[in-house]
């Protein structure tokens, strides 16, 4: 059964893949693979971004659909950038980001921040199961590490001296708030492949999406 993976970020398809391409009986694609454009993210929280990115990729590919939208959120500056956290410097380079937070953060002595995922699995038919990961940590007063991407190399999680970009895959993966949304969705994931088919779960396709 084939399962639409909806993002077509390098760095977030191979930690995806890394937790959930052994299921069996799945195939994964990607949106590229499909020439889907890319769904935007209007939503005002990081669960109505993953709902609105894995229910509008079911609809539109007839397939099922997981998607994940994750956020920053710095106690010092309010729990910004959170849903802004791709753009937080206007830009989607992630360099241009981490030197804003960087500057922002100059002095301050609680640098304390935590990373929040919401996944989402979605059936054409409007099934829907979501899912949520947090990692507790801070930020680093300067970027360390060649791995991971977006704000992994000034990220420290909670009881780590390293950032997550010092990090092995799959040394993050057990740790990061995208692996624990992810796995959450494992076992409905590893039931759709063995029936090839919706499993029991509940309706929730909000009216007025579509």
């Amino acid at each position: 059964m084939k399962v639409l993976l909806g993002t077509t970020n390098p760095g977030k398809l191979q930690e995806i893949l890394a937790l959930l391409g052994d299921v069996p009986g799945l195939e994964w694609v990607n949106p590229k693979e499909l020439g889907l454009p890319e769904v935007r993210e209007t939503g005002a929280t990081l669960e109505e971004n993953a709902r609105l990115k894995a229910q509008t990729l079911a609809q539109w590919s007839g397939l099922a659909a997981l998607a994940e939208d994750s956020g920053l959120e710095v106690e010092a500056l309010d729990g910004a950038p959170g849903v802004h956290t791709a753009t937080f410097a206007g830009t989607r380079d992630p360099q241009a980001n981490i030197a804003r937070l960087l500057r922002l953060l100059e002095g301050a002595p609680n640098r304390r921040a935590r990373f929040r995922a919401v996944a989402c699995l979605a059936l054409p038919e409007g099934s829907l199961w979501t899912s949520e990961g947090l990692v507790e940590g801070h930020i680093a007063e300067a970027p360390r590490g060649s791995g991971g991407f977006g704000y992994d190399p000034v990220f420290i999680p909670e009881g780590e001296t390293r950032t997550l970009a010092e990090m092995t895959l799959e040394e993050k993966n057990r740790v990061s708030h995208r692996g624990k949304a992810v796995m959450g969705l494992r076992l409905i994931l590893a039931e759709l492949g063995q029936r090839g088919e919706s499993p029991k779960g509940y309706n929730s396709r909000p009216k007025g999406l579509w």
